[in-house]
């Protein structure tokens, strides 16, 4: 593991190819159960350029009324959220030293076109547990900051198979993906990438 920034825990290569196809197969099985959603932004109500769903208990939607939040249900068909996939789990087992499991991992897919804006996870009670991410797909460019937003950043790749996570100094950082590189994986047929974020929402 290698730490990027401060708080920032790299771990290249953490699944294993037959690993990623398991968990891209229990990810297809929870798509069945919670499909996939575009959530909106607050106010404004312009649809992001990734579409998401949820594992857990908890799961974080966002819209025009309401803005970002968790909840139990999914948005759209009202159904609690499948369980979080095992070897997401693992992951948050083997790297994380919070003591408490996740209630929530995000599931955001992007195509060849989406982003995701520089902006900080900070909807959750407890910021002493960390975040933990994991990357299936095509490789994207993924970008660090600091805590404000006009701090300075550095840009690395995030290929399939890749974990990370923000902790410490940098679990309130402003992060982003700035592009999606096309064609760099075969595991998704369609292409694409899915990342997969754990989380602890409440205070336990």
């Amino acid at each position: 593991m290698q730490e990027i920034v401060p708080g920032l825990i790299y771990a290249p290569g953490y699944l294993s190819r037959e690993e990623q196809q398991e968990l891209i197969d229990d990810l297809r099985a929870a798509v069945k159960a919670a499909p996939l959603f575009t959530p909106r932004m607050p106010r404004t109500g312009k649809e992001f350029s990734v579409r998401m769903t949820n594992c857990g208990t908890l799961g974080w939607v966002s819209d025009r009324e309401r803005g970002y939040r968790y909840q139990s249900t999914h948005p759209e068909t009202g159904a609690p959220w499948p369980a979080i996939p095992r070897l997401a789990m693992r992951a948050w087992e083997d790297l994380s030293p919070y003591k408490h499991p996740p209630e929530a991992c995000l599931v955001n897919f992007y195509d060849a076109s989406a982003r995701m804006g520089l902006h900080q996870d900070r909807d959750e009670e407890d910021f002493d547990a960390p975040v933990v991410s994991l990357s299936l797909g095509d490789t994207c460019l993924f970008r660090i900051g600091g805590t404000e937003r006009k701090s300075s950043t550095k840009s690395f790749k995030l290929q399939s198979g890749d974990a990370m996570m923000l902790s410490g100094a940098a679990r309130l950082a402003f992060h982003g993906v700035d592009r999606i590189m096309g064609g760099t994986s075969t595991l998704l047929p369609q292409g694409g990438r899915l990342n997969l974020t754990l989380r602890r929402v409440t205070k336990a």
